[in-house]
């Protein structure tokens, strides 16, 4: 078949798939030594404090602590925002009512 068109003759051997040692070398596993516990939170901040672990694997648990820790600063709710747009229009910027209309 190798003189149609689309048929090259099938797949030829040690072609195709995983090459042994290709791609980035595996990192070591990183041991911590900390109590077992069943709550994350608990063991995110044993893993903060700990000063023996590694200070990005310490910042990345102050990282994910951050949500439960500290509540977001709020923009402000949505009646404030529009009593500063009414405040803010009645200065310098406020709109000007039409001239009036002489009907004869």
């Amino acid at each position: 078949m190798a003189g149609t068109k689309g048929h090259s003759g099938g797949a030829r051997p040690n072609t195709g798939g995983a090459r042994l040692g290709a791609g980035r070398p595996k990192s070591p596993p990183i041991l911590i030594d900390i109590e077992p516990t069943n709550d994350p939170l608990h063991f995110l901040q044993l893993v903060m404090n700990d000063d023996a672990i590694d200070l990005k694997l310490r910042a990345a648990a102050a990282i994910a602590l951050m949500p439960y820790q500290y509540a977001k600063k709020n923009e402000g709710k949505k009646d404030e925002k529009q009593s500063a747009a009414k405040k803010a229009s009645k200065g310098k910027y406020a709109s000007v009512l039409p001239p009036m209309r002489l009907v004869t």
